[in-house]
């Protein structure tokens, strides 16, 4: 088991609270604006990008901060407390570009990079499939060499920012269907390449994120696009979500905080039968345990950034992150809601978004029961579990 040993700096509180401060001005006023224009504003993801808040933790070579996944845990979260999609975003963004930056030929990768952090760029991650989720061993989109490009032919489904991403890491399987895993390469794909085409599902939340299809039409990408060695495109990108696990985490429960604060301050000032609604215990104790929760949980996600930043193993701790904080985030956001009665059940504020923005990281990026899974092996050995 790990131990804990991490402290916040001021640097990193400064950086935070600046990352507060614009998504109080420049990002919960249009939180709802945004979900009915199913799209981010442009101008918006320019601004954060000239302020630093993207690549908080990629290389300066490539126009970031070079900072640690503590310091981009606390600005996520900073950031998710006004609009929970861009924080989808920004973990999106860490995922895509930490992969990039390890395994894919500089040169190659130094633009898009660099597009990234300037918020000009919006990345797709080209995963799953109609038929393959958390089995990613079963990936059925093909690539195939031919001369210097490789012609990627099936679908990706689930993709978030499906019509508004300029590229997407995207994976496929370069080798027999029987090497299931180990046959799984991955290419960094410009979404502008003849041959593709994106639509745009109706979900219920995560609108200004916009998941969607890509389908791939014999697209011959550029075989100096490959990410890393052929056939290790699967091991890359768990890797990869060790890492997006924890920001998650940071991201849901940023939604849980800022609701469990403004619920304090909604309900101190309500009365019934003469008193404040938070003299009632009936009231008062589901959010102290929400509080307990949410803070032992968070704890444990920073813990799992820190455990990153150090070199040491998350794996497991960031399954614990992915089942815990989403499930968690929706059961606090609802609790907040109900609390606020009949007007908790009104767009008019912010609750019910909320809930269904968050609701949809239950399923995004592992589901709790493959998360429970990967715990289980950790403890009962992969053989028993």
């Amino acid at each position: 088991m790990s131990t804990l040993g991490f402290t916040i700096s001021e640097d990193q509180e400064q950086f935070a609270r600046s990352a507060r401060d614009f998504g109080v001005r420049r990002l919960a006023p249009f939180y709802k604006q945004r979900e009915r224009e199913g799209a981010f504003d442009r101008d918006t993801l320019l601004e954060m990008g000239e302020m630093g808040f993207f690549g908080v933790e990629l290389p300066e070579e490539f126009g970031g901060l070079g900072l640690d996944a503590v310091t981009a845990g606390l600005v996520l979260e900073a950031l998710s407390e006004s609009d929970f999609n861009i924080g989808q975003l920004y973990v999106t963004m860490s995922l895509a570009g930490t992969i990039l930056a390890k395994y894919c030929d500089p040169e190659i990768a130094a633009p898009w990079l660099e597009g990234l952090v300037r918020g000009e760029y919006l990345p797709g991650i080209g995963l799953t499939e109609p038929q393959a989720g958390s089995d990613a061993g079963k990936l059925a989109m093909r690539a195939v060499r031919d001369g210097d490009s490789y012609v990627l032919s099936g679908e990706k489904n689930s993709v978030t920012f499906a019509k508004q991403a300029s590229f997407a890491l995207v994976w496929a399987r370069t080798g027999t269907v029987e090497s299931r895993a180990r046959g799984i390469s991955a290419f960094l794909v410009p979404l502008d390449l003849p041959g593709i085409t994106a639509t745009e599902w109706e979900d219920i939340g995560g609108r200004a994120a916009g998941r969607g299809t890509l389908y791939f039409d014999d697209v011959r990408v550029p075989a100096s696009h490959l990410i890393g060695e052929e056939g290790r495109g699967f091991a890359q990108v768990m890797q990869g979500f060790d890492y997006s696990r924890a920001l998650i985490g940071i991201q849901c429960l940023a939604v849980a905080r800022i609701s469990l604060a403004e619920t304090w301050v909604a309900a101190a000032a309500r009365e019934s039968f003469g008193k404040p609604l938070t003299s009632h215990q009936g009231v008062a104790f589901p959010l102290a345990e929400a509080e307990t929760l949410v803070h032992a949980c968070r704890l444990m996600c920073l813990e799992t950034l820190w455990l990153k930043d150090n070199g040491l193993p998350h794996t497991t701790e960031a399954a614990m992150c992915k089942w815990w904080a989403p499930k968690l985030a929706f059961d606090v956001v609802q609790t907040c809601l109900l609390t606020n009665g009949h007007g908790g059940y009104s767009s008019e504020l912010p609750y019910e978004q909320r809930l269904r923005d968050v609701l949809g990281l239950q399923i995004g990026d592992g589901m709790a029961q493959i998360m429970k899974m990967v715990i289980a092996r950790a403890y009962a050995g992969r053989e028993t579990a």
